[in-house]
């Protein structure tokens, strides 16, 4: 208990003087800062090295602190009261007076907002006078942290400090759903959609690649592993690492599971993992079988459909 509270202090010191750290959560690791310092959000779109046109999700303890900053609505209210804490983010309109740095919206008059359900960046947050700023710790299009060590992978020194809470429960970024009009979904995540339709008892819009960006995770090439991937592939090509997923009796050196039995939770948990894996192994190329576009293997073939951009930018250099 006094390492966990020696850890918040720590964590609270960095963040309240403008430093960036890596926090837990559910989903995958955040790169924090104080979402009312300009200079602290600054800091997170250098060193993630995305474009400033990119919003972040803000970070808050519960909903006391969010009215200071946002205008609540009753389809957020039936949701929050469901799914948060959890892996639902919420975009909402932005009150005039907010203290929020108009580097984390790119100066919109919306804000993408979450209620994180890990317990140690929980108490982090209740630690802060602030809420964070905390897009995925990794480098902007490139494959997110589920854990401690994919943190120093994508950062090393540049970074001050590193909240170790574990391994990611869900290893997939949080389902982000558009409140401020017609219920809009922006980014599929670990909440499955349909259990959103069933609260707000509405069929709900799908938009994942608006022209105009107000969330996270809507960029043409996002989460790649750095080599070309192909999805939806029946057998692969001699130099490929193939991922499957479950295991198979006839087992092959290039193969690689996401889970033993077809479990889409399990494989969900495993893909960033798995992808990291593979190009450690020395592989340049990713072939997967085709994933069930059902529940959260909407959001694997989300990720996998965008990673796989990646082959057209590789084709051209």
């Amino acid at each position: 208990m006094k390492s966990i509270q020696s850890n918040i202090k720590k964590a609270k010191k960095y963040l309240d003087n403008n430093h960036c750290i890596a926090v837990p959560t559910e989903t995958v690791y955040g790169l924090a800062g104080n979402a009312y310092s300009d200079s602290a959000v600054k800091k997170i779109f250098k060193l993630k090295k995305r474009p400033m046109n990119n919003p972040l999700i803000v970070h808050y303890h519960n909903i006391n602190k969010l009215k200071e900053d946002c205008y609540i609505n009753d389809n957020f209210l039936k949701l929050y009261n469901k799914f948060s804490p959890g892996p639902i983010t919420y975009v909402l309109q932005l009150k005039k007076k907010s203290k929020i740095s108009k580097f984390v919206s790119n100066k919109q008059k919306s804000l993408a907002v979450r209620f994180p359900k890990h317990p140690l960046f929980k108490k982090l947050l209740k630690n802060l006078k602030y809420p964070l700023a905390a897009p995925s710790a990794n480098i902007s299009n490139k494959l997110s942290s589920v854990q401690a060590s994919d943190v120093i992978e994508e950062f090393g020194s540049k970074l001050k400090y590193i909240l170790n809470g574990g391994k990611s429960q869900i290893g997939l970024e949080s389902t982000i759903i558009n409140l401020i009009k017609k219920p809009t979904i922006l980014r599929f995540g670990g909440l499955d959609y349909l259990k959103i339709e069933k609260i707000l008892k509405k069929k709900i819009f799908i938009k994942t690649n608006p022209n105009k960006k107000i969330a996270p995770g809507q960029s043409f090439l996002h989460y790649s592993p750095g080599i070309p991937l192909r999805v939806n592939i029946k057998k692969p090509k001699k130099n490929e690492a193939f991922i499957l997923i479950k295991k198979r009796k006839n087992t092959l050196k290039n193969y690689y599971y996401l889970s033993k039995k077809s479990n889409l939770k399990q494989s969900a948990k495993n893909l960033y993992s798995l992808l990291r894996k593979i190009k450690k192994d020395g592989y340049n190329m990713i072939a997967v079988e085709k994933i069930p576009n059902e529940g959260i293997g909407k959001t694997i073939n989300d990720r996998l459909s965008r990673a796989s951009k990646y082959k057209t930018k590789w084709r051209a250099c």
